[in-house]
């Protein structure tokens, strides 16, 4: 196995373990905001507008951010965003435990959180294949994924604790101390290689990462089909939080709980990818139908059956990513990784705000489930376009 084989070397052992603490602590943080947006406000529409606030920033900045993960080094890039990030949420731990966080502060903190994010995904997914080497890449990426989804898992729980004996401020802290780790690692590998020069026209060089997106047939199926999961079915920042407190009326704990559900799912799915191996298109659209399923689901479901159809949801949602990520860097010349990662990113978070603010939206008009229903029709809708649709031949061989 890939991924076991990266375990044994120093190196990414040490950068997954790093990786796996700051994530753990944003999902804490995740968890929090949306529980202390609905404190504020009470509201799924303000609670879509701060998540589509955090992915805006992926529309404006995931372009640049491939072209310099393409010019200078991925490590000092990967530093400035780590370190700012890791700044932001000491800022929000101190308003919060202070007493003086408004939803104003919660609306500029998303803001300046998702530009630094958007910056960060396309750098960090670029360095991976760059610190395991792309013979190991679909190893690396599933093994990534499991520890993401171990830490969605486990994220949003320890959150729910911490919010009920210690406010929500106190997670807010856990995620500025995460950052410190993987800090120090990555201060400690060199720097890295720098990247060709380009003409200063940055907007040249982006538009030759989308050229090749539009140009290669699998890639550019591969990374629509990904627009339109993350648009209609992967918004589980506003569904969970919302049909939660709205419709469950759950306790933080509670609310943690689900939230860890949909971390169930998404690890069966990355283990899945590790023992098998490469990847296969076809389960692209198995993990669509599934999205769609679990959204329909939550509509019948009564509320001891709802953590099974996260869990679902959490499935769906990486079997989709997991899937789409290595296909499209398995397929992307080494120098245009950074901007083809970069459209990826762009696609994939840049849906982010219009689907956040949606699913709030159809909270608020017509209810939870009624909302849960209409976005699982419309994935189902996507999954069976593309059924029809899609390619046969050599373009569906792993």
């Amino acid at each position: 196995m890939l991924a076991l084989a990266l375990l044994r070397d120093p190196r990414y052992r040490a950068y997954w373990l790093a990786l796996f603490t700051s994530q753990m602590g944003t999902w804490m943080q995740s968890a929090a905001q949306g529980w202390l947006v609905l404190l504020l406000t009470g509201s799924a529409e303000r609670l879509g507008l701060v998540v589509a606030l955090q992915f805006l920033p992926s529309l404006l900045f995931s372009l640049p951010a491939g072209v310099l993960a393409d010019r200078y080094p991925k490590r000092n890039l990967l530093l400035f965003t780590q370190g700012g990030m890791m700044l932001l949420a000491l800022l929000m731990a101190l308003l919060t435990l202070t007493g003086w966080v408004r939803y104003g502060h919660v609306l500029l903190f998303a803001f300046l959180y998702g530009a630094l994010n958007a910056m960060d995904q396309p750098v960090r997914q670029s360095f991976t294949v760059e610190l395991a080497g792309r013979e190991r890449y679909p190893g690396a990426i599933a093994l990534n994924s499991f520890g993401f989804n171990t830490s969605r898992l486990l994220g949003p729980a320890l959150s729910g604790f911490l919010i009920a004996f210690y406010g929500v401020g106190a997670a807010y802290l856990a995620n500025a101390f995460s950052f410190l780790p993987l800090l120090l690692v990555l201060r400690r590998l060199a720097p890295g290689p720098r990247g060709e020069e380009g003409d200063g026209r940055w907007w040249r060089e982006a538009l030759e990462g989308v050229g090749f997106v539009l140009g290669h047939p699998l890639v550019r199926r591969v990374v629509g089909l990904v627009l339109f999961a993350s648009l209609l079915g992967m918004n589980f920042q506003t569904l969970v939080p919302a049909y939660a407190r709205l419709v469950l009326e759950l306790s933080a704990t509670g609310y943690g709980f689900l939230l860890s559900s949909v971390g169930v799912g998404a690890i069966l799915a990355a283990l899945i990818m590790a023992f098998t191996g490469r990847p296969r298109p076809p389960r692209l659209l198995l993990g669509v139908f599934a999205l769609a399923l679990a959204h329909l689901g939550l509509f019948f479901a009564p509320a001891p059956a709802v953590p099974l159809f996260l869990a679902l949801g959490g499935f769906g949602m990486i079997s989709v990513l997991i899937n789409a990520n290595t296909l499209v860097q398995l397929a992307v010349p080494d120098r245009l990784r950074g901007r083809v990662m970069a459209v990826y990113s762009l696609v994939m978070l840049g849906t982010g705000p219009l689907g956040a603010y949606l699913t709030g939206l159809l909270f608020e008009l017509f209810g939870g489930r009624l909302a849960a229903f209409a976005l699982g029709g419309l994935v189902l809708l996507v999954g069976l376009y593309q059924l029809r649709s899609w390619p046969r031949g050599s373009s569906l061989r792993a």
